[in-house]
Parts: structure tokens; sequence; C-alpha cells
């Protein structure tokens, strides 16, 4: 493939922007090579700058369930961009949006809406510091959860990818209140709090973690950390940022039937534009201005662009039968992957839940942040370039989710999967 102008693209955007990239892990650094820029979307597919098509696996890092540019979520933005694209005051859209979170996951029964998943995990994070007078929270290491100073310690996604544990300009004086432990390791977490349990103000957790590569809890975790945190009167805060309306449409918290104090929720219910949400139980989120004395605001908290793309987005996945037919072909594409590359003689780990996974470049079986360190990056590069060179876009990184949307065909997967099986034969 020719990717010219996606070359003439990056070198113009290094003398502007960062690295040429408005975050990180699109830089390619984990893979080699130059990143695509990107042109337009439809469907199941994406096109870059040059004219190349590619089956699209990242969709935009999740929020694209229902594929891009789905045909009534762009009418409803085109007919609420005619209004007006921000208002800085309250909508009935709002109320609306609100209270389909609610019904989809009756642990929220205030929500408050932001501009991004890292706004709703810094707000939940400052809550529950403020309800409960207690300055430590507790997380787990390879779980990213938004680049907060809070939480920047051990974290995953782009810091797993660049191979950086924390980051410069994070105060020392914050990062100490950041408490980290093991995923999955019950024992590790009993043990932090029969030792700080009194000044810990809240554990936060991707139910199912999804910034390592995708890791599913062990049996009895999620339930574990409720009971710890009960204990010592702490809040669980669920990361449902990624799982939320996707591993279900009430999230991991119904799939899994662990019920948090606080949930944060972000990519798909803003159908690919920026929002996000935090809510909780009544009596903690009463503590927000102007209830409370907890403050947090944003202009754009709401917009009316972002919200009803959502509100067409949860409609069309309130649907029968769709979570049913992404399980399906989820199942048939993780196994696909996996068994292409045991055919081809290439040691490899497939983990998936729901819609989410990951192909672990590993012989070990991944549970937590360090089994998925003992991947082959270097071979995860080499599938991701022949992938690529197939026409599929992947994770630019070993240490991210695959995802799929509604828009993805049985054909779709059988041509994934074919790909797969020649680009590990290549390594």
């Amino acid at each position: 493939m020719k990717r010219t102008r996606s070359a003439q693209l990056f070198e113009q955007s290094q003398r502007l922007i960062p690295g040429g990239v408005n975050s990180p892990v699109r830089a390619f650094k984990a893979v080699g090579g130059q990143p695509l820029f990107i042109a337009k979307g439809r469907g199941a597919k994406i096109w870059d700058a040059d004219g190349n098509a590619y089956l699209d696996y990242v969709l935009s890092w999740g929020p694209m369930i229902l594929g891009h540019a789905h045909p009534q979520v762009i009418r409803a933005i085109r007919a609420a961009a005619t209004k007006g694209t921000s208002y800085g005051a309250p909508t009935g859209l709002e109320v609306r949006l609100a209270g389909m979170i609610r019904k989809a996951f009756p642990s929220m029964e205030l929500t408050r809406l932001v501009s991004s998943g890292t706004e709703a995990a810094m707000s939940a994070i400052r809550l529950a510091r403020g309800f409960t007078g207690r300055d430590k929270i507790l997380k787990f290491d390879g779980c990213y959860h938004g680049h907060a100073d809070s939480l920047l310690v051990k974290a995953g996604s782009g810091l797993a990818t660049l191979g950086v544990p924390d980051s410069p300009g994070v105060p020392a004086d914050l990062a100490k209140h950041t408490l980290t432990a093991p995923y999955n390791d019950l024992s590790a977490v009993r043990k932090i709090f029969d030792q700080h349990g009194r000044e810990i103000a809240g554990l936060i957790v991707e139910p199912v973690a999804a910034n390592m590569g995708v890791v599913p809890p062990k049996d009895f975790f999620l339930q574990g950390l409720r009971d710890i945190t009960r204990q010592y009167d702490s809040l669980l805060i669920f990361d449902e940022v990624i799982t939320g309306f996707r591993v279900a449409f009430g999230g991991a918290q119904e799939r899994l039937g662990v019920i948090p104090d606080l949930t944060c929720l972000g990519k798909i219910i803003g159908g690919g534009l920026p929002v996000g949400a935090y809510g909780g139980k009544r009596e903690i989120m009463e503590r927000i201005a102007p209830l409370g004395p907890v403050y947090q605001a944003g202009t754009l908290s709401g917009n009316p662009l972002a919200v009803t793309a959502g509100i067409e987005t949860l409609k069309l996945l309130s649907r029968p039968g769709v979570y049913r037919k992404l399980e399906e072909r989820s199942e048939h594409l993780s196994n696909g992957l996996t068994d292409a590359a045991k055919k081809a003689g290439v040691a490899v780990f497939g983990s998936r839940f729901a819609s989410l996974m990951t192909l672990f470049f590993t012989d070990r079986i991944v549970t937590d942040f360090a089994s998925a360190k003992t991947s082959d990056t270097k071979g995860y590069a080499k599938f991701f370039t022949a992938m690529l060179d197939a026409g599929i876009y992947l994770a630019p990184s070993q240490f991210e989710a695959a995802f799929l949307s509604t828009a993805h065909t049985d054909a779709d997967i059988e041509k994934t999967i074919k790909a797969a099986y020649a680009a590990v034969r290549k390594m």
C-alpha cells in the first residue's frame, strides 16, 4: 500500500504537535513505522489519507460499537447541530440521557455528565475523598483511569505502550496518596487495607481490565473487593469507561453481579463524540456542588451534540439480540486468531471478555500486568505490520484491546482470521 500522504502529514504534524500526535499511542512507537492519518470511516472500515481501506478493530478505542457513521446517529447529530452546538446551560437532552443511564445502571441513582472518561474518573476520586474525609486511593497495576495526577501511578494503556510507569510532573506529595496492588490479587488488597484501610477513601478498578490488554477478573475477585471496601467504609469505584454498554447494556456490574458505590462511564455514551459521566448512590452524589461542597464543573458538560449521539446509540443498543450477536462474532474472531497462531507454531494467549479481546504473544496465562508484560512485543509488532499490510487495523500496541462492532460481518471476521494465519506464518 502507498502511504505517501500519511507520511507527509506526519512530517508536517511533528513540526506543530508534540510527537506529531495528540495522544501518545497513535505514534506507532510500539510497533514501528509511521502512523496512518485517517480520512473517513463507515461501518466496519476506515480509509487513510492515501485512500487505503482497513477493517477497523480499534473503533476509536471502543466507542464506535455501532461502527463508523451509523446513519441514525449521524442524522440526529445533524439535526441537533442546526439548533446550536453548545449552550453552557441545561437541556432536556441531558435529562433524557441521564434517565437512560439510570435505567441501564440502577446503581447510578444520580449522574453527572462530563466531557471525558479521564474527567469522570478524576471527579469520582475527588468525590470519594470529599465524602469519606480520607486522602488515599487504591488502584491496580496496569489499570488506566485517565491522565489525572492521582491516577498516573503504575498505569496501563499508553504508559504501558511507552514503558513509562509514572509521569514526571506528578507531585510526590500527591502520588504518595495512591496505593497500588496487582490486579486479580485479593490477598494483596487485604494486606493493604489491613495497614491503611481507615485512610483509604476509595478503591478504583476496571471490572474487566482493558488497558494492559484484556484481562478478565478471576472468580470472586470483584466480590472480594466489594466485601473489603464495605468492611473499611471505603468506596468501591468501577471504571466502566470501556466496559459500560459494551460487555452488556448494564455494563460489567450487570454481567458480573457486583454493584459499586460509584461508576465512571465514557466512550459509548457519546456515540463517538467527547463525553463522560460518573454517578452512584444518592447520598454520595449529593455531596457534589451545587448540593454539596465537592466542586466540579464544565462548560461543555452535557454538550447537546455529544448527548444526542449518545441517546441514539443507546436506543440502538437496547434492541433485542444486539449483544448476543456481538458475543458470537467476538468468540469466533478470538478463537480464530488464537487457532491461527497455534497452527503456525507461534506462542499466544487469547484473552476475551464479551466484545473485548487481546492476542497476547506469550506462552503464559495472562491474569495481571506482570504476566501481560511477558509478551513478545517485537513479535506483536511484526504481526501488527503484516495485518496492516493486509488491510486489518489493530491497536498499535500489545497492551490494548481489540473491539468489535455491530457493523462487522461474518465475512469480515473470516477475512481477518485468514489474514492472521498468513501473518503468523511469516513470523
